[in-house]
């Protein structure tokens, strides 16, 4: 289909389908599963959206996708803008695993499990961090010992965004006890609801928090479940990151809206009487960058195939896009003035308190994804070729 004719069979579709509850801001985007409740316009948008294969739009047809070219998809995009459509589907399935197993999975495994991730039936969550090796992955000490036709897993994960709600897991495993830093590690594929594993939510400052410490005592992983060869995870796991950390994937993976968001610091900015010369000239810089970034993101997914895979520079759009929100976060708290140290009660608005309990919650994000300083390594040596 050309596409011309694409865009205007994609515009009919979506003026027709999409569910005014589910254009502009309003629910999250929903992860996949069923432990957490969404709307019944948020389901009927995704169920919609799964039976075109727009939950993950690059994905071959066979595994649930709609099997577009780059160029197509932005045409998707742009027509899902243009009616502020959010996404019918997020989460480490269609971002992370998902793509992850459409290069390295087996025949088996991708029509196991990624037919199951486009129609968002299936919530995953990532055991990567351990107390003892977080920065420093590769120190990684849970077990997995090979018995039969399984895997039996001990130890402990921490960081586990989510693990509260999912029901997979992508977990690296020590398979070799024996072997060095970086070899003797596969990646495992298991089941959240078995006896073996056990998950406790972790409470951040905030509040609330997303992360979850997940222990496993003999829990099991089937051998089919085993992501590429048996002790050469670290690779695999490796790639998986640069999936995670390119920020790419929120156009390009079908796992972000895709939708022109209210810009909170302008609304807010506006509404302010008087601001001063410093802060005003602090937004413009700020706005100014924001909008480099979203450019330099929009610009990639343009030059890239819609096969291909991200490489090392995608630290970069990690190490920008965590300042940035962290720095939005900082700026909105400062608009509020006093009323931005707003914990509960009714001295404070409901958007008060949400902002300054976001404003404590993103700090995470100099952390969360590899932290700062490791983004910074990674681009000094594998983009910009600088000795160790």
């Amino acid at each position: 289909m050309t596409l011309d004719a694409f865009r205007e069979d994609v515009r009919q579709w979506l003026e027709a389908e999409c569910p005014p509850e589910a254009r502009g801001p309003g629910e999250a985007v929903p992860n996949g599963g069923n432990k957490e409740p969404i709307s019944v316009a948020a389901k009927r948008w995704l169920d919609l959206c799964a039976e075109r294969g727009f939950t993950v739009p690059n994905w071959p047809a066979e595994y649930g996708g709609a099997d577009l070219d780059m160029d197509h998809y932005l045409v998707l995009l742009e027509e899902m803008r243009r009616i502020d459509a959010r996404s019918p589907l997020g989460g480490m399935g269609v971002g992370l695993i998902g793509p992850t197993l459409l290069e390295f999975g087996t025949d088996d495994q991708k029509a196991r499990h990624l037919p199951a991730i486009a129609r968002g039936e299936i919530r995953w969550c990532q055991g990567y961090s351990e107390p003892g090796a977080g920065s420093d992955l590769a120190s990684l000490s849970t077990r997995a010992v090979e018995e039969g036709e399984q895997f039996v897993i001990n130890g402990q994960k921490i960081w586990t965004s989510g693990a509260d709600l999912a029901d997979w897991m992508f977990c690296l495993t020590r398979t070799d006890a024996d072997a060095s830093k970086h070899e003797g590690i596969s990646l495992l594929l298991l089941t959240m609801d078995q006896p073996g594993v056990t998950v406790r939510p972790i409470r951040l400052i905030s509040g609330s928090s997303p992360f979850c410490e997940t222990f496993f005592d003999n829990a099991i992983a089937q051998k089919d479940d085993l992501v590429g060869q048996k002790n050469r995870g670290w690779t695999v796991g490796k790639r998986l990151l640069q999936h995670e950390r390119s920020g790419i994937r929120i156009l390009a993976g079908g796992s972000a809206a895709p939708v022109k968001r209210r810009n909170r610091v302008l609304d807010w900015y506006h509404a302010l009487e008087n601001p001063d010369h410093d802060f005003r000239t602090r937004v413009l810089d700020f706005e100014m960058r924001r909008h480099a970034f979203r450019l330099t993101q929009r610009r990639s997914v343009d030059e890239s195939d819609s096969d291909q895979t991200p490489g090392p520079q995608t630290s970069i759009f990690e190490l920008v896009g965590s300042g940035l929100e962290i720095e939005e976060a900082e700026i909105l708290n400062e608009m509020l003035g006093f009323r931005g140290l707003g914990w509960e009660g009714i001295g404070f608005a409901a958007l008060e308190r949400d902002t300054t309990r976001h404003w404590l919650s993103i700090k995470r994000r100099a952390i969360a994804r590899g932290s700062n300083e490791i983004q910074r390594n990674i681009i000094a040596k594998r983009v910009l070729g600088l000795p160790d």
